[in-house]
This record gives structure tokens, sequence and C-alpha cells, in this order.
């Protein structure tokens, strides 16, 4: 957006959202992703929405793309997995036996954004080939786990350097583009420190 888009819309009246009440985006500053209305600005109705927080979410979903294509070729290439069947290894793959251990479909289901329904559906595929197994809750027999089979466990252990590798690989590359940059840096500074 040039500058003179953006002084053409700060300059412009309220709009009919604004006017009825709805909440808008303040363009600026460090209150610019909490809702105007929930503020007081001093004036009677809260400023024009902004475009760059649309900006900010359109960079990070092309970063979270880039970087889900990158690790999916790279699982399918070198070990027939998906990102999702990776992602429901590995967090099956922590849990324990003691309390609240064990995680139920729609936990699993929560913890790999699906819905539960396509959980099932792909737990199912990998109790097929052997790399989960599934139990009645020993507390409640309407509950059913899931375990991380041997064979699963030995995938897991073999496809995690892939994965971590084609993660690498991508954020090297997105960290290249200027619109990009900023969100990787801020991934990177999300990792724990390496003992």
């Amino acid at each position: 957006m040039t500058q003179q888009t953006r002084e053409k819309q700060a300059a412009r009246p309220q709009t009919e959202a604004a006017r009825a009440g709805a909440p808008q985006m303040e363009a600026a500053g460090p209150d610019a992703l909490e809702p105007a209305a929930t503020r007081d600005t001093g004036a009677g109705c809260p400023p024009a929405a902004t475009p760059a927080l649309a900006q900010g979410w359109c960079a990070l979903s092309a970063l979270h793309s880039r970087i889900e294509t990158h690790i999916e070729r790279a699982l399918q290439a070198q070990h027939d997995l998906s990102v999702r069947e990776f992602s429901v290894l590995n967090v099956l793959s922590e849990q324990h036996d003691g309390p609240g251990g064990h995680l139920r479909m729609n936990q699993v289901a929560d913890s790999v954004v699906l819905s539960q329904s396509a959980t099932t559906r792909l737990v199912t595929r990998l109790e097929d080939r052997g790399l989960l197994s599934r139990y009645l809750c020993p507390d409640d027999r309407r509950g059913i786990y899931t375990n991380v089979t041997a064979e699963g466990l030995a995938l897991l252990v073999e496809a995690r350097p892939t994965h971590d590798g084609a993660l690498y690989e991508a954020l090297k590359e997105a960290a290249q583009r200027p619109e990009l940059a900023p969100l990787v840096t801020a991934v990177q500074t999300l990792a724990p420190p390496q003992a």
C-alpha cells in the first residue's frame, strides 16, 4: 500500500460498520491487535480498520503453507508419511502411564488441528499399517486410547531427522523473502535453547 493510499484512508469519514458500533482495529501502535472498541480513544467513534493486520495474517498463512508443503514432500518421498500422520505419531508417542498421560481422540484431534472424524480416519489408517493400536480405557469403558506400536516408534525415529531437516530448509528459504523474514525470526526465537 502506498503512502498516498494510507493518507486517503485516514482522511475518509468513518465507515458504516463503525457507525453501527462494530469493533474496528486501530491503525498502528502497540495496541494494534486490540479491538478499538475496547479502548477509550477519546473520540466518538473508533478509527477505521487497517490492512496491516490482514497483510500480517497473509504472510503467516504463506509461511505455514510453505513449511507444511516442504515437510510433506520430504516425508512422503522418504517415509510414506504425511505431515498429519507424522504429527499424530509424534503426539501419541509423548503419552505416559501416569495420571492424564493418555489422550482421548478429541484431545488428539485438538493437538493436530483436525476434526474428530478426520482424526479417527487418520488413526484407523495408521492402525491398518500397524503403526498404532487402540485399547479400551481401563477407568471408563466408553473411552478408547491409542498407542504407538514398536513399528510406529521406529518409523517416527527414522522420519524425525527428515522432518526437522525439511523444516530447517523451509525456514531458510522463507527467510530470503522480505515479507516472511520477520516471521521466520519469530519462529526461531520460540525454539527452546539446545542443551
